[in-house]
């Protein structure tokens, strides 16, 4: 579309004063306004450019991978993202979790009818800027509309691609006994950043989401040790307590951590102990737990730390034997406990 035409659809949009209404989901010229003038002119790229219902791209040598997701974060803006730049790092970490070098993604969003065109315009931006910088594009899409108070403002779903490297396996079943437990950084910034927003709260120190792409310390880390480690996960929702007990189960094994080993902001652990939170229980949205075996903990955990992702990477315990599975630490005040999942939700509409 030339300049003379986005200029045409935006200002037939309205995005300073307008709103989505049923129109923008019925198939005809208002809908083509919303996604020409919002989506494809955020994302912009070739694959769109070409106004397919589907993009066709190259399929490389080595194993592929794929995952979806969705994203109904509540509320949709925060300290350090927003649902979009949420919707993009999410399903880019996705992928890297396979040690996968992540190469396109598609998002569909759900829109409520009344949902402030600026709003989706800054969000669809976020979006564009963040697979920008990632290096992975969005190159597919579709857009719905639903009734009044049907969709509490906008959802996201998306899917992506990858490559898996050749000779690179990573399994959830792999852990084994004496393997080391690393995770890349300071645990709960993104579910407290979520909360105080929600909540209205404030802190003498701003706290701010670690939503980030981690595709990059995921290269780093598969070119300094990529045959030693077993696998990795992004502990999302539920945390690193769900993620450790997660991989027990799969891999029938035990984990023995350190609780002073596991670092934490203290602002961050000062606003858990104000809002009744386990910081182990808090989603992040930036960061990455690696199992990783003995001969190979101290090549990937020096080249995660020199990744700017990764500058506070800590080894933070161990899997051990256990027919029990069960994840147990090693406390600051000396004594241990069982850290077991949630039974439900800590923190509801984190991601």
């Amino acid at each position: 579309m030339n300049l003379m035409g986005m200029k045409d659809y935006k200002r037939k949009l309205d995005i300073a004063n307008g709103h989505v209404d049923l129109s923008h989901g019925a198939g005809g010229r208002a809908m083509g306004h919303l996604i020409e003038g919002i989506f494809h002119r955020a994302f912009d790229n070739d694959w769109l450019r070409a106004g397919n219902d589907q993009s066709a791209f190259p399929a490389p040598a080595g194993r592929m991978v794929m995952t979806t997701d969705g994203y109904v974060v509540s509320p949709l803006f925060f300290p350090g993202g927003n649902i979009g730049t949420l919707a993009v790092n999410g399903t880019i970490n996705d992928i890297a979790m396979a040690g996968a070098v992540p190469l396109y993604l598609s998002a569909s969003f759900i829109i409520e009818e009344g949902f402030p065109l600026a709003d989706l315009e800054r969000i669809a931006d976020s979006m564009g800027a963040a697979s920008r910088e990632a290096g992975v594009p969005i190159i597919t899409g579709d857009t719905k509309v639903v009734e009044r108070g049907k969709a509490d403002g906008v959802f996201i779903s998306t899917a992506g691609v990858g490559r898996v490297p050749i000779g690179l396996d990573l399994r959830a079943d792999a852990a084994r006994p004496g393997d080391a437990v690393i995770i890349s950084g300071s645990i709960g910034d993104h579910g407290v950043a979520v909360m105080s927003k929600r909540e209205n709260l404030e802190f003498d120190t701003a706290i701010a989401s670690d939503s980030a792409a981690l595709h990059g310390l995921v290269a780093a880390m598969v070119e300094a040790g990529g045959k030693h480690i077993r696998l990795m996960r992004d502990p999302t929702r539920g945390g690193i307590a769900a993620t450790l007990n997660e991989i027990a189960s799969q891999s029938t094994v035990g984990f023995h951590i350190d609780e002073e080993a596991i670092p934490l902001k203290p602002e961050v652990a000062a606003a858990c102990e104000f809002l009744g939170l386990e910081p182990l229980n808090v989603a992040n949205e930036g960061k990455l737990v690696a199992v990783v075996a003995p001969a190979g903990a101290d090549a990937v955990l020096a080249a995660m730390r020199a990744h700017p992702l990764g500058v506070e990477a800590m080894l933070i315990g161990h899997a051990v034997a256990d027919e029990n599975c069960f994840v147990q630490m090693a406390t600051s005040f000396g004594g241990g406990r069982i850290v077991d999942w949630l039974s439900g939700e800590q923190l509801p509409r984190i991601c």
